[in-house]
């Protein structure tokens, strides 16, 4: 399965910050385990498989869709690390969480999973769904799908919504402008660590 069910915070204090998994925060800074606080100098090995895992924890997605996604990346013309980072957040569950209809990456996927998002009218139960700019992401017309969302808009989840989103609150309703841009992407992140992880492998 795709979706990480253990422990959120002990993850981010081995990987750090992770706004898609928890917008918690650990009251530990040392990294867990028996050897956590007396932690050798990382392998260069280690580094990479670390923004590897950075990338599968915070969108949620398993080791398989991963390497779908960079196989994808490779085909496009460009740079690799970026155009993937691109196809992570065009999802429609990290839109979603973009957008701030909900507190994590986990909620927007539990959020498409029960047909309470529509895309362009039509409703969409696909997580994994890839918006296009130009996509209307709305809400289904049901007063519980409405309340849902409602009191999501209500936590400190984001602070603001990405220049290639819009967002109504009043009605709702959010557009796709267009492709992200790197410095929009809210991770700490070495995306070319992770194309170079999978060099071999693909």
């Amino acid at each position: 399965m795709a979706r990480y069910t253990g422990a959120k915070l002990r993850i981010t204090r081995r990987l750090g910050d992770l706004p898609g998994l928890t917008s918690k925060k650990s009251k530990l800074t040392q990294r867990p385990g028996q050897h956590g606080a007396t932690q050798k100098k990382l392998t260069q090995y280690a580094i990479r498989l670390e923004e590897k895992q950075k990338l599968r924890f915070n969108y949620g997605i398993s080791e398989k869709q991963l390497i779908n996604y960079i196989r994808q990346a490779k085909k496009i013309k460009g740079a690799t690390g970026p155009i993937l980072l691109q196809l992570l957040e065009m999802r429609l569950d990290t839109v979603i969480f973009r957008l701030g209809m909900a507190p994590t990456i986990a909620a927007a996927r539990q959020l498409v999973g029960h047909k309470h998002i529509t895309i362009n009218n039509s409703c969409v139960s696909i997580p994994g769904y890839q918006c296009q700019p130009g996509d209307m992401v709305g809400v289904k017309d049901s007063s519980a799908s409405k309340q849902l969302i409602t009191k999501n808009l209500e936590l400190p989840a984001l602070s603001n919504v990405p220049q290639n989103l819009d967002f109504d609150k009043k009605s709702l309703k959010g557009k796709v402008l267009g492709i992200i841009e790197r410095e929009w992407i809210a991770l700490k992140l070495n995306e070319l660590f992770v194309v170079e992880f999978y060099s071999r492998k693909i």
